[in-house]
């Protein structure tokens, strides 16, 4: 399997970047070469990772360093940096074929790895665009509330703009249910509008719903995945059957 995955809400705090890490570990344990790349000039990933920041994305980005010098080794995984500095891309990426400037330079590595995942930031700008038109499929998370199905809609309109002017081969995986509560029968209720919502997207919602549990800001705080953190916690169990889920 060769594939590039964008990790993509316009709502924050819907814990993107946690699915991010647990999914690139969930797929690297399944023996899977990994490479993460944050795109938030949040570092949330970067810091999660326990990557420095001496070349990061933003300088592949504005081409002054090659991505080789970008990738850092790390156990299990490879993975390149977030800079602060990627807060001003939109006014720094301005030259025709700025959409295209992740994308020309993942050419150099990507047959070298089995999955790309790409962390990105809560807006819909430039570092967004860039992952869209690199990637060659979307994961949205979302949590069972009405701003999450509002945010769906928004990056739905995004995804079909760069399908049709940059990447027609873009796919939407699927809708990935996070900081779940099955006893709120809020939750039970938009995830059912979710689920009509991916429907109309021609997309699905993963059977597979991540609950809300501490053992996910412990992990993140000790820069460890939560497989190796709490291997036997709700989030570990519900995040390795979202891996299974994805790759069946």
């Amino acid at each position: 399997m060769k594939d590039i995955i964008a990790v993509i809400n316009q709502k924050g705090g819907v814990g993107k970047s946690t699915t991010v890490h647990a999914m690139g570990a969930g797929l690297a344990l399944k023996m899977n070469k990994v490479l993460f790349i944050d795109l938030d000039s949040q570092c949330n990933l970067t810091y999660a990772l326990g990557l420095n920041n001496d070349v990061t994305s933003f300088e592949v980005l504005i081409n002054k360093e090659k991505i080789d010098e970008a990738i850092q080794k790390c156990s299990g995984w490879d993975g390149i940096a977030a800079n602060p500095e990627l807060s001003a891309a939109d006014i720094i990426l301005t030259k025709t074929g700025k959409e295209y400037r992740l994308k020309e330079a993942l050419e150099a590595i990507k047959d070298k790895y089995d999955i790309i995942i790409i962390d990105t930031p809560p807006a819909l700008g430039i570092l967004t665009i860039n992952a869209l038109t690199a990637c060659t499929s979307v994961i949205i998370p979302a949590q069972a509330d009405i701003f999450s199905l509002q945010g769906i809609g928004q990056v739905y309109n995004t995804i079909k703009a760069v399908k049709q002017y940059c990447n027609p081969n873009l796919t939407i995986k699927g809708i990935l249910l996070t900081r779940y509560n099955a006893r709120s029968i809020l939750s039970r209720d938009v995830s059912d509008l979710i689920t009509e919502t991916a429907e109309n997207l021609q997309t699905i919602v993963y059977k597979t719903a991540i609950r809300e549990s501490v053992s996910v800001k412990e992990a993140q705080a000790k820069q460890q995945d939560i497989f190796s953190y709490a291997p036997k916690s709700n989030p570990a169990n519900d995040y390795r059957a979202f891996v299974e889920e994805y790759l069946s």
